[in-house]
């Protein structure tokens, strides 16, 4: 029997160290950079994340892509995923043509895959000659159409672009947009974190609103965007005390007490302690 849903979250939990005033990384100072979530993407759905900076949407699309594990609860991924990410999976001491050749080789496809797979990315991304050049030398526009287009020839099943659409020209977002739309129209499950609101309103079947860390709602894509809009408006009214003491609130929430650790943290400990 085919999954009927292509990611599921059942009370997960992502936890990171703390650094101290000596900027060294404690196991007495814990925090949730996502905690306690719990939902189900169906297969096939379009959902836009949304959330204030520092609210964990990075910190998700790393775990959906399983390039992060999570620390408590349990999450199906049901189907093969791409991360588009701003840097993330590129080497930057490699050309943009190595990285192609070295993302297929990681994958396991054949020369011959990788090859057909080289021309698709070399049409999308449009870099011309810099496809020959190390990618640490690329604006952050090219390391966006390079990421983008190896992971759209790919042809995943769950496509999770973080802010990717954030950097470059306008044609090349709107170029993504459609290729997405042809992605859908397939039946793919696509994961669409953005701070733009019209993109999400605009692209997407559903939204999911995640703030300091925890899942605020769920639902219908406009009831979402509506309640996160006004949420935005009256965040950017407060003063600037106001606004420290709104994100002091939500990160309290989201410190975990000593001697609370959780089982993995014990269980890490105790080996590190043997």
């Amino acid at each position: 029997m085919e999954q009927e849903y292509a990611v599921e979250f059942h009370h997960v939990s992502k936890i990171y160290a703390l650094k101290s005033k000596d900027k060294k990384y404690t196991d007495d100072k814990r925090f949730y950079a996502l905690k306690d979530l719990s939902f189900q993407i169906p297969k096939g759905e379009v959902v836009g994340i949304l959330g204030t900076n520092g609210s964990g949407k990075s910190t998700m699309s790393l775990v959906l892509s399983e390039i992060s594990g999570i620390d408590e609860g349990k999450m199906i991924v049901n189907g093969e995923q791409a991360l588009i990410a701003i840097n993330t999976g590129l080497n930057m001491q490699l050309t943009g043509m190595e990285n192609i050749e070295l993302k297929g080789a990681l994958l396991g496809l054949t020369k011959k895959r990788i090859e057909e797979i080289k021309q698709g990315v070399i049409d999308f991304a449009e870099i011309g000659d810099f496809l020959y050049q190390p990618v640490k030398k690329y604006s952050s526009g090219m390391k966006s159409r390079l990421g983008f287009s190896i992971n759209l020839c790919l042809n995943p099943d769950i496509l999770i672009v973080d802010e990717a659409l954030s950097v470059g020209d306008k044609g090349f977002a709107q170029k993504c947009i459609h290729k997405m739309e042809e992605l859908k129209n397939e039946g793919k499950t696509i994961i669409f974190i953005s701070h733009s609101l019209p993109q999400v309103r605009g692209f997407c079947d559903t939204a999911m609103w995640i703030e300091g860390g925890m899942l605020k709602e769920y639902g219908e894509i406009n009831e979402v965007c509506d309640h996160y809009a006004e949420y935005v408006d009256y965040y950017n009214a407060l003063s600037n005390d106001e606004k420290k003491k709104e994100r002091d609130r939500k990160f309290a929430k989201r410190v975990i007490p000593n001697g609370k650790a959780s089982f993995v943290d014990k269980f890490l400990r105790a080996i590190k302690n043997r």
